[in-house]
């Protein structure tokens, strides 16, 4: 019976043979590329820089693009409040005038006609200072400081951007560093079953065709490992892009070890997570400063209504060569100075404020269409993320369910095989299973972790100096 059972094995390896044949070519070539793509790597790892998580986030704080113009913005707007501010002092400008006439001429300073060249020069400081111009300059730096806090507020959103990127890109790089090593956990037990197999074929307990179809299965899986090389790498890549690092350079990135999984399970309530984000979104807050700008900006238009005063001052002298005084004496004698105080009132100015109120009551319509719209989108992201959190933590328990009931699958499978009693067909299938079971499993941990980051971010809870409670982590299985 038992060599009636070797005889049908023979002939149907005879006929799995050819088709086998390429797979096997394959696997030697894979075995070939892993071994250097595993040999390049360490090359690359003994001089690769090593860049932990938060280093990472103070390198995006750094050299982000974003962030650096949203600092000029900033810069830009304490300059308008202090321009502002300035309105509100006088000026002072030293003024100096010097010509040359000739023919006949009155001298004013000299009461008489003269018929010569005359040489004259003028000296003088003056200054004005606004008392009123219908409440214009303190509308106006009212406007400015809303202003400015708007975009340093768009300052701190955008130091969360940073942070929220260089953490998801770090959680992608966990993902697929996790899956890597299950892959090669699954190759590693692949070729342990191989040389079993191979065992049992030299003592005639096996057929040539199960050592023949798990040879394609550790080519299959060697492929496997290939390709989550490849995504690791690609990876890596993204995040040097996001950190703006020299594309020659070797890196190596250490997530801070973590086990946040069980408090990033912990789902906040929804209006809980609403009233964070409406208390602390800074984009948010910073459209509602905008908003009360566009209020400041009607008052300035309609501060041409009503009469501007002003107070002026001046000091000159005068020298001029028609006199018989020298220099000094002409500029001791002739000079002098005035204060005079201005009022104008405007009457009729061809409807420039009326339209100029206009314009401005309408950007203050704008704004607050705006500002409601931000609030609006805000509320659905919250809700948004407040879902898709609940689903990852649903998906993590029920990827962690198939992950055990797999590895007794496999185990059972593997004992009845070892037994006799299951074809290497069940094994193989049980332990698909129990790969996709451990895949799915760390897609899970990493979706749920990123998905609770995405809550910080989208209520406005994530720390811009540093990884927050759910990025400290690093998907240990």
């Amino acid at each position: 019976m038992s060599d009636r059972r070797h005889n049908t094995g023979m002939r149907r390896g005879r006929s799995l043979l050819l088709a086998l044949a390429a797979q096997l070519a394959l696997a030697a070539q894979l075995a070939l590329a892993c071994g250097a793509l595993g040999f390049a790597s360490g090359a690359l790892a003994a001089d690769a820089r090593v860049i932990t998580y938060e280093e990472a986030v103070r390198i995006g704080l750094e050299r982000n693009s974003d962030l650096r113009q949203a600092e000029i913005a900033a810069r830009v707007g304490s300059v308008a409040v202090d321009q502002a501010r300035a309105r509100f002092l006088p000026d002072l400008s030293l003024s100096t005038r010097g010509g040359k006439s000739f023919g006949r001429s009155f001298d004013e300073s000299e009461g008489r006609v003269i018929d010569t060249s005359t040489d004259t020069a003028s000296v003088g400081v003056s200054s004005s200072l606004p008392l009123f111009e219908g409440f214009a300059n303190v509308a106006g730096l009212r406007e400015a400081k809303l202003n400015e806090q708007a975009v340093h507020m768009d300052l701190t959103r955008t130091r969360e951007t940073v942070v929220f990127t260089v953490a998801s890109n770090f959680l992608s790089l966990v993902q697929q560093q996790e899956e890597l090593r299950v892959r090669r956990e699954s190759l590693a037990a692949q070729a342990e079953l191989e040389r079993q197999i191979s065992s049992y074929v030299d003592a005639g307990a096996r057929t040539i065709a199960d050592l023949y179809q798990q040879q394609a299965s550790v080519a299959a899986a060697r492929l496997a490992v290939v390709e989550a090389e490849r995504a690791v790498q690609l990876a890596e890549v993204d995040l040097i892009q996001t950190l703006q690092l020299d594309p020659a350079g070797s890196y190596q990135f250490e997530p801070v070890p973590y086990d946040a999984v069980a408090a990033a399970s912990d789902v906040p309530g929804l209006e809980a997570m609403l009233e964070t984000a409406y208390a602390r979104r800074t984009d948010l807050r910073a459209e509602e400063q905008r908003t009360a700008a566009t209020a400041e900006g009607i008052r300035i238009a309609k501060s041409t209504r009503w009469p501007s005063v002003s107070l002026s001052t001046g000091y000159s002298t005068s020298y001029t060569s028609a006199s018989d005084f020298d220099v000094l004496d002409q500029f001791d004698q002739r000079r002098g100075g005035s204060v005079s105080l201005g009022v104008s009132l405007p009457i009729f100015n061809r409807g420039s404020t009326r339209a100029a109120v206009r314009r401005a009551e309408l950007e203050a319509d704008s704004a607050q269409i705006a500002l409601e719209t931000a609030r609006q989108e805000v509320g659905l992201e919250v809700r948004r993320a407040y879902q898709d959190l609940r689903a990852a933590r649903e998906q993590l328990s029920s990827a962690d369910a198939q992950v055990k009931a797999a590895d007794l699958a496999l185990q059972a499978a593997e004992d009845r095989y070892h037994a006799g009693a299951a074809t290497l067909v069940e094994l193989t299938q049980a332990r698909a299973s129990q790969v996709q079971a451990a895949s799915a499993l760390v897609s899970a941990r990493s979706n749920l972790l990123f998905q609770r980051t995405l809550v910080d971010y989208f209520t406005g809870a994530l720390d811009p100096s540093g990884p927050s409670s759910a990025d400290r982590s690093a998907g240990e299985p």
